[in-house]
Parts: structure tokens; sequence; C-alpha cells
């Protein structure tokens, strides 16, 4: 083979997405592989559950057996050095039991979890036992949590609904469960509807992320490629708040160049590779 037609690349670091798979690509492991591509990111993945999808609708989905997950898990951990990890969508108490286990042994890798409780459809995506499981194993495991309203009002058994009670909510997630946590803002009904506000908490300082709101968008997969964004951030060496801050940048622009389809059903997705984010 001549020189010229094979070179060598610099190695681009490694990201773990631990999800499930979508069928429509816009949200789970696709939307995360994606994600960590469109930051120059190597994506590697864990398959939890296929999921038969589109945006808004969900029809049915097949947990994976929690053996093979966490033979998944540590095949690719065996092969490739891991710089961060997300975990979305964990079905059952099993799935999210063997994902807690190995990330508790694999401590050098900052995990960002996304509690997918409820898909954007409404469809419940857990079972109560799994809800446990996040609380006393994977949670406090968390370089980040990112929940949103729906799953911050869950695991915390309270009302979030004001920034004010945002900030609360933050606070009480650290306490509750000793990480940092991004409280995701993006559907509270406020009287300021041209602003989706996060509040960032890392247990000294507390930060509000804000965006224009982009109206007119009605899809899925919103949360778990906000995380991947995170991930993807913190493999490439960046602290928590700016890789916070750029994950807000990133959906929002994601959002705002979102595709559109109206044949032979209107469809919404978000734009993975949007132009003029770095």
């Amino acid at each position: 083979m001549p020189g010229n037609l094979l070179r060598m690349h610099p190695k681009p670091p490694i990201a773990l997405t631990v999800a499930g798979s979508d069928s429509s690509s816009g949200a789970g492991v696709q939307a995360d592989l994606k994600t960590f591509a469109a930051h120059g990111v190597y994506g590697v993945c864990a398959v939890t559950a296929v999921v038969a999808e589109i945006p808004g609708r969900v029809t049915g989905y097949e947990p994976m057996d929690a053996m093979l997950l966490n033979r998944q898990l540590h095949t690719v951990r065996s092969g490739f050095t891991i710089g961060a990890a997300k975990t979305g969508m964990l079905a059952n108490a099993e799935l999210a039991a063997a994902t807690a286990a190995f990330f508790a042994s694999h401590a050098d890798i900052p995990v960002v979890v996304d509690p997918v409780m409820v898909a954007s459809s409404g469809d419940s995506l857990v079972d109560d036992e799994a809800v446990a499981v996040y609380r006393t194993k994977l949670l406090p495991l968390a370089a980040l949590a990112t929940p949103n309203l729906a799953e911050a009002r869950a695991m915390l058994e309270r009302d979030i609904d004001s920034l004010d009670s945002m900030d609360e909510a933050a606070r009480e997630w650290f306490e509750a469960f000793g990480t940092p946590v991004v409280v995701k803002g993006g559907h509270l009904d406020t009287g300021d509807r041209a602003a989706a506000v996060d509040v960032f908490w890392d247990g000294e300082s507390l930060a509000h992320f804000s965006a224009e709101r982009v109206p007119g968008v009605d899809t899925h997969g919103t949360g778990c490629t906000f995380s991947a964004a995170v991930a993807a951030n913190l493999a490439r060496g960046r602290g928590l708040s700016e890789s916070v801050e750029r994950a807000k940048r990133y959906i929002t622009a994601a959002l705002r160049q979102s595709y559109r389809w109206t044949s032979p059903e209107p469809i919404t997705a978000l734009n993975h590779f949007p132009e003029g984010v770095s």
C-alpha cells in the first residue's frame, strides 16, 4: 500500500454512553454517539434496551439482559481508556445495579447521570425498583446529575414551580446524593417564556445557565443530548461548570437548527451537528 494512503491522525478522547437504543436516532445511544462525534470525541457504548420509538411516540421496548450489559461495559473498558461517561435509560433495577457496580469499580471515570424516567412522549421508561437503585447506588457516584423538572420532583418528592424553587431543589439534591447537579428548567412554566434556565449547584457555587427558548420545536432527545455534551466536554479535559455551559450552548443550537419532516407524518428531530458551535 502506498504510504500516502495511510495517515496517522491524533487520537481523540473517548466517551462512553450507557443507554437505550432509539430506532429514530434522535435520543438514546444514537443521539449520544452523534453528540460525541460533534465534539470531536470517539464514542463507545453499552446498550441497555432496544426502544421502538419516534419523536412523540414509544410503541415498546425490551430491556437488555443485565449480564450482557455487564459484559459490554467491561469489554469496552478493557480496550479503551474512557475519559468520561454518561448514563441514560436504565429500565430496571438489574440494569441500574449493573451500571452502578461498573462505575463503582472504575471510579476514575467521571460519569454524568441523566436519570431518565419518562420519555418526552410521556411513556414511563423505568420501574420503581430501578428508581430505588438510582437513589442508593448510582446517583452518589455521579460527577454530575442532569434531572429535568419531572425527574427532580420525583426524586426529591417536592414541588418545583419557580426559579427560586429550582435553586432550592438543586441544593436539596446535593444534600441528598452528595453530587453536583443541573436542574433543567426547559419545561418551567413561568411568566418569562423567552428564556430557558438551568440551575447548576456543585456544593459551593450556584449558577444559572440561560438561553433563549426555541419556539415551535416538539421533539425528543434533548436530555440525552445535553448530558452527552457535558460528558464529551469532560472527556476533553474541561471543568464541570465550563462543560455545562458549553453543553447548554450546544443543545440550544441543536434545537434552533432542528430538522423537520411532514411526510408520512410531522416529525421534528434535533440537529446534532449544528453550525456555529465550538
